[in-house]
């Protein structure tokens, strides 16, 4: 298969690609770095980016950000954060791929545990999790030509603890292995519209 991955280099990203490009072809599309920069942000370069690539079998993406902090001191501006990058990014994705994308072909996206287990400060990923939970089993049921749609839901990676544990308290941190193995499920199987959850 021909895969692009979006946000390649990434945390959970690096381990993805590690994986699929020991079977598949890979092209990587970072910010920053890869084959080919992007911002998803844009919806004219995240055309840009269909249009050098063309024919692909499947997308992952693990990219995309959202504000993090106080809800008490959270504006308007701060939500948007989140729903031009993480959620309209990952969203637009599927709304342009599916033209370029080859039949039988699949998206996977990325969300996180806050979509259903809030911690303080998360509320701007909370919702945008929730958003593209519920994109991902709508939308899967109308996408043509046998292309399949899932989201991978994962909770606190062992590889962002020192990071992030704090802001995680009660959390069980989970393998990067598990991880990585619902994007294989996702990109390899055959499901559609599921939402992979992976929490400790």
């Amino acid at each position: 298969m021909r895969i692009i991955i979006v946000g390649a280099t990434g945390t959970i990203g690096k381990h993805i690609t590690a994986n699929l490009e020991q079977r598949h072809e890979v092209v990587k599309v970072g910010s920053k770095s890869g084959d080919i920069q992007m911002d998803m942000t844009s919806r004219d370069s995240i055309v840009a980016m269909f249009e050098q690539v063309r024919n692909f079998d499947a997308l992952v993406s693990v990219a995309g950000a959202a504000y993090f902090g106080s809800f008490e001191e959270m504006t308007e501006a701060d939500f948007y954060k989140g729903i031009h990058s993480k959620m309209m990014g990952q969203i637009n994705m599927v709304m342009v791929g599916k033209e370029y994308i080859n039949e039988g072909g699949s998206f996977t996206l990325t969300t996180g545990i806050l979509a259903e287990d809030p911690i303080r400060g998360g509320t701007g990923l909370s919702f945008v999790n929730g958003a593209i939970n519920s994109f991902t089993i709508a939308a899967a049921i109308e996408l043509k030509r046998g292309i399949r749609l899932n989201t991978v839901c994962a909770g606190l990676v062992e590889d962002s603890i020192d990071t992030y544990g704090p802001y995680f308290p009660g959390h069980t941190p989970v393998a990067m292995n598990r991880v990585v193995d619902g994007y294989v499920k996702s990109v390899e199987g055959g499901i559609t519209g599921q939402v992979i959850k992976i929490y400790g």
